[in-house]
Formats: C-alpha cells, sequence, structure tokens
C-alpha cells in the first residue's frame, strides 16, 4: 500500500530515497485537512489564480485540471492541484456560503445536522439580509421566511439610524405584525432578538414585514437574520 485509506496520505516505502518529500506531501494535505475549510462546493472549474492551501469540493461535471474529480476535495500545494476522496459524514466550513455542511455520500448539504441510512435528513440554517428601510408605514422583505421551513426566530441589527416621524418599529408578517418584536430601537448598533414562541412552519415563502409605530419610516438600513430548519426527503 503507498497511500492511507481515507485521505490517500503518501507513506513511506522501505529503502525509500528523499523520504522527506513524501512526508512533507503528506504533512502538507493533512494541514488542508484539518478544521476543514473549502472556499466552494459548487465551482466545477478550477479558478485562474489560487493561493497555496485553498481547498475546493469539486462540483458534478467538472473540467480542466478537475475533470473526473467530481466530488473530490481539490486542494492548491505545491503549486499543484491534489485530489482527496470525500466520506460519508465530512464536515466543512464552506466560506462563500458562510456555513457548515456535511457530505452525504453524493454532495455537501449545508447546515445538515441528522441523517438517515437513506438521506432524509434535518438541516439548521440561517439566512442573512441586509435591508434598506424606504419611505411609507412599512418595509417589506420578499419572501425572506422561506417555504416548507420552521422558523425558530429572527435576530436584526441596525445598521444605519432609522430616521422618519415614527417613534419605534416591529416585525413580524401579515396578520401579526409584530411576531418577531415591537416597540424596536432606532438608533444604529441597536439589536431585536424575536423567537417564536412555538416554532413555525410557513409552507410557502413568506414576507418579513417591517411596521413603523406612531408615524412613518423615511430611510435606515438593518441586518436580519432568519434561523430556521429544512428536512431532506429519503431517496427512492
Amino acid at each position: 500500500m503507498s497511500d492511507t485509506t481515507r485521505f490517500s496520505l503518501p507513506l513511506l516505502q522501505a529503502a525509500q530515497a528523499q523520504k522527506h518529500v513524501t512526508v512533507n506531501e503528506a504533512l502538507t494535505r493533512l494541514d488542508g485537512l484539518m478544521q476543514l475549510s473549502l472556499l466552494s462546493v459548487t465551482d466545477a472549474t478550477p479558478p485562474l489564480s489560487p493561493q497555496e492551501g485553498d481547498a475546493y469540493g469539486v462540483a458534478t461535471s467538472a473540467v480542466n485540471e478537475w475533470a473526473g474529480r467530481d466530488s473530490e476535495i481539490a486542494l492548491f500545494v505545491n503549486n499543484g492541484w491534489v485530489f482527496v476522496p470525500v466520506t460519508l459524514g465530512m464536515r466543512a466550513y464552506v466560506n462563500d456560503q458562510n456555513g457548515w455542511a456535511a457530505f452525504d455520500g453524493t454532495a455537501w448539504i449545508m447546515g445538515m445536522q441528522t441523517l438517515s441510512g437513506n438521506g432524509a435528513g434535518m438541516q439548521h440554517k440561517v439566512t442573512e439580509i441586509d435591508h434598506i428601510i424606504g419611505a411609507g408605514a412599512t418595509s417589506a422583505l420578499t419572501s425572506a421566511l422561506p417555504g416548507q421551513a420552521v422558523v425558530y426566530g429572527v435576530t436584526g441589527r441596525v445598521l444605519d439610524d432609522i430616521t422618519g416621524t415614527l417613534t419605534g418599529y416591529s416585525v413580524g408578517v401579515s396578520g401579526s405584525t409584530n411576531r418577531y418584536g415591537a416597540g424596536l430601537s432606532l438608533s444604529a448598533g441597536s439589536w431585536m432578538r424575536g423567537l417564536t414562541g412555538t416554532p413555525l412552519t410557513y409552507y410557502s415563502g413568506e414576507d418579513l414585514i417591517l411596521t413603523a409605530e406612531g408615524g412613518d419610516f423615511a430611510t435606515g438600513e438593518i441586518r436580519l437574520a432568519i434561523h430556521y430548519a429544512q428536512f431532506s426527503l429519503p431517496a427512492a
């Protein structure tokens, strides 16, 4: 055997010359795999100017230097690509999606927490939106609450002062305008943490609505995060 089983790390051979080359290659691969952080898991084309130590989860139908390496981990080391097989249950932080993912045997699934033998599982996710508030009595984030999801709550932070004739604002949905908070502060840096008393299921996408209290909005910006769970189906 010339390579290890899981990560294809090169092994020293009996009476091998230049042993340091093999050892350094194995250490370099381990350096890229420990506390695994992938720049992306959706790219099928290698980047034009990779940096030493860059790591990617190769997407399907990969081309160029990644051709034939679908679903493997591509590490850029010593000015070239090396490839490591991915195994069921591996976890990684995915930089361009700002979250943790796990490998279900076929693909990287963002937020995956549980996985059955046939691929059913639970994903915990957060969607973050920077929202510019326009003039008026309300300001809506269209379909911000995802469909087919159990929403645990909404958190937020004011980025720029919310101005206008209002004295405060509430966050909610149509028919329940204060579901996630009311009497909220208008000042930059102020925050909100709206927990759903009983987690609610939204079967289709629904607008998240900011409603002005005591007047109208003029300007402002807020960063909102929706915290929720979704469920994948078992395979046929």
